[in-house]
């Protein structure tokens, strides 16, 4: 059974898992107008991802017998400087979010709430994953440093990105 606790922790990064999808759909749409269409597919991709991570919260809760509430979010950022800078937010926020479910497995494992133990071992895993890949492109844009033809080139690796739910 969950605490009232726990229930409100996990109904706030439901929440917040909806606002990273924005975020990345701010990312994309930046990218987009700027005419780098694989980097908008890699963020729109990214969107959508965010969308699957916060069902599986609201299936969680569900399934807990819980309701899930939906909240309003803050407006994202939707101005960037550059795609380097797109990517570098990017990072921030996924290390929010790793802190934020750091802090729920924190709570769970205080509560001694194995289900919600279980469940969140996933989150921990695919926040590896999804701070290394930001990591990693943001080192080969830094390494681009500017060049056309090397942005071009991962341009039409990254348009290649597809979201598959077993993966996400």
């Amino acid at each position: 059974m969950l605490s009232e606790k726990l229930h409100k922790a996990l109904n706030d990064q439901l929440n917040f898992e909806f606002y990273s999808a924005h975020a990345y759909l701010a990312m994309a749409a930046y990218c987009t107008d700027e005419n780098y269409d694989g980097f908008a597919n890699f963020y729109l991709i990214q969107a959508e991802e965010e969308r699957f991570h916060a069902m599986k919260f609201y299936n969680f809760l569900s399934d807990m017998g819980f309701r899930a509430t939906i909240q309003p979010f803050p407006e994202v950022k939707n101005d960037f400087a550059s795609l380097l800078d797109t990517f570098k937010t990017a990072l921030g926020h996924e290390k929010e979010v790793t802190k934020r479910i750091y802090n729920l497995s924190d709570i769970a494992l205080d509560e001694r709430e194995h289900a919600t133990m279980a469940f969140l071992k996933w989150f921990i895993d695919e926040q590896v994953e999804e701070e290394a890949t930001f990591d990693n492109l943001i080192a080969k844009l830094e390494r681009i440093n500017g060049d056309s033809n090397a942005i071009l080139m991962l341009d039409n690796e990254l348009a290649s990105r597809t979201f598959t739910a077993s993966e996400a």
